[in-house]
């Protein structure tokens, strides 16, 4: 049996990595919006917040490889939910420190089981936990590398 070149291999990578994440984000969000009212895009800034309590635009952008003008416009729907507010940052007049409000952290824990029950639910049928595991460090490394070398940050 001929073995596969790298090239393919990587190319096969790509396209099996694009196309689950569509497909799961998709599904995620399909019942985020269902059962809270949320898009995904939504929730993740949601559980961002919650874990970086006093975030900046810029951060999250940085984080989510997003542009700046993405992420503001979407704290500003966070905002206009009630689920987050701006405040003004003393380290930094030109920039305002995120902060979810209570309801953004109470919103944000309930969409998160529905999120952990989605997630297990598509995956927990196909990969054991050691092939999730492996697969969770070989992506975890990727991405630390191509955060390392700024690879796919927008230049706007």
């Amino acid at each position: 049996m001929a073995s596969t070149s790298a090239p393919a291999v990587r190319r096969r990578f790509f396209d099996d990595l694009v196309r689950c994440e569509t497909r799961l984000y998709n599904a995620v969000g399909e019942r985020l919006r269902a059962e809270h009212g949320i898009v995904a895009s939504q929730f993740e800034m949601l559980r961002y917040l919650r874990d970086h309590p006093g975030a900046r635009v810029a951060e999250m952008a940085s984080t989510f490889a997003a542009g700046i003008g993405a992420i503001s416009k979407g704290v500003d729907r966070l905002t206009a939910r009630g689920w987050a507010t701006r405040e003004p940052n003393p380290a930094d007049g030109r920039s305002s420190l995120i902060v979810l409000t209570d309801d953004g952290a109470a919103l944000v824990a309930e969409a998160e089981r529905t999120f952990d029950r989605v997630l297990a639910d598509l995956v927990g049928p196909t990969l054991d936990e050691e092939e999730l595991a492996a697969g969770a460090s070989a992506l975890a490394a990727l991405r630390r590398a191509l955060e390392a070398a700024r690879v796919g940050v927008p230049t706007g």
